[in-house]
């Protein structure tokens, strides 16, 4: 990997916002689920949720064009559990929906922690999951059809948070906190090293600003740790957290 592809991938983790997600809720289109991930990562958020966990929701790579490499995606085993886990997080819910009481996206304040809730193709947010959300919102529409698709919808209600926090200064400074950084830094830089020391149970070594090794790899006995570390095509080592 070259200076200029570590110096970007550094720039990028700098920019990352632990306290902005979205949480899809049974989503069944794997292109839709691939474009918001996508989503997900141009306006740098940290870590996606999704639920239930399904092994059909599979990312399409020529819709998310990788992005689920960077993009951490956490499944819980229901709705229910999904924002129980966020609220103690401290996160406000925002349910893109359409109904009587969404307020216009624009009118959110995306600066404090939020959770963007997006539901299924065709039925919307649950009711149950609407009784979890804190504001219902929706994209004003002045055409014939009454609502955007799933993955555009998430687009922009994203690009505004996106816009409120860049004129708040959220990405100027790294806000991720410096455990996470530097796992993060090494499972990027080095996902089939980091990949070896997850079967195996080992701590990462640590890193040196170039991201090299700055010590030596962890052995295990009757094991080859592989060689070349820096294949960034290989799928990201923790790309589905439960």
């Amino acid at each position: 990997m070259t200076a200029k592809r570590v110096s970007r991938l550094d720039k990028v983790l700098a920019q990352r916002q632990p306290d902005l997600t979205v949480f899809a809720e049974n989503l069944h289109k794997p292109r839709n689920f691939s474009a918001m991930v996508r989503n997900c990562d141009a306006v740098g958020i940290n870590e996606m949720h999704v639920s239930p966990a399904t092994d059909e929701l599979r990312t399409h790579w020529r819709t998310s064009q990788g992005a689920e490499k960077w993009v951490y995606i956490r499944t819980h085993t229901n709705a229910e559990a999904a924002c129980s886990h966020l609220k103690s997080d401290g996160f406000q819910l925002v349910a893109a929906h359409l109904s009587n009481v969404a307020i216009d996206y624009r009118d959110v304040d995306y600066t404090q922690s939020t959770a963007l809730v997006l539901g299924s193709e065709l039925f919307g947010v649950s009711n149950e999951t609407l009784e979890h959300v804190d504001q219902q919102i929706n994209v004003p529409m002045m055409g014939v059809t009454q609502s955007l698709n799933v993955s555009v919808a998430c687009a922009v209600v994203l690009y505004e948070a996106q816009r409120q926090r860049q004129a708040a200064g959220m990405y100027d400074r790294c806000r991720l906190d410096d455990d996470t950084l530097t796992r993060q830094r090494f499972e990027w830089l080095h996902p089939v090293l980091a990949d070896y020391c997850q079967r195996h149970k080992l701590g990462y070594p640590a890193l040196d600003e170039s991201g090299d090794l700055a010590e030596p790899m962890p052995r295990v006995d009757g094991y080859e740790y592989p060689v070349r570390s820096r294949l960034l095509i290989s799928p990201h080592p923790c790309g589905t957290l439960q």
